[in-house]
């Protein structure tokens, strides 16, 4: 598909990685603009870009309110085609970085790694299927 889409440049990688990151960014605008008025009921929320930087639209995300409905929205979408997936293990809770941690608690650490959950992201991707199966589960589980 990338291929078909691309202007006829011959093998550009500047013109291919802008091209890329161009749809990317047009997914997370997708992705923002439908899922504000979820966000604005508190069902989660949205990524916030500072004023001062950027976006580099490397990731959708949605934050939950906790572990349990972040799982169970994961769970709902994939039973609607779509994987989601959550981010990441906070890092002094991994194995290898225990003996080196000083024990003070990182409450922002864990409520990300229980409660972010990665909404898909590839060039292909029809932002209108993933944001109908989104919508479906948040409308038909009253989240």
């Amino acid at each position: 598909q990338l291929a078909a889409d691309l202007p006829d440049h011959g093998v550009d990688l500047g013109v291919v990685l802008d091209h890329i990151q161009a749809r990317r960014i047009e997914i997370w605008n997708q992705y923002y603009e439908a899922l504000k008025p979820y966000a604005n009921k508190g069902i989660f929320s949205l990524p916030s870009i500072s004023d001062y930087a950027t976006n580099n639209a490397h990731m959708f995300y949605l934050v939950f309110p906790s572990l349990e409905k972040r799982t169970d929205f994961i769970s709902r979408l994939k039973g609607k085609g779509v994987w989601s997936v959550f981010h990441y293990l906070s890092l002094h809770k991994s194995d290898f970085y225990k003996p080196f941690h000083d024990g003070r608690a990182l409450p922002n650490c864990d409520r990300y790694a229980d409660c972010l959950v990665r909404l898909p992201m590839f060039y292909e991707l029809r932002v209108e299927d993933a944001l109908d199966a989104v919508e479906n589960v948040i409308r038909e589980n009253g989240f």
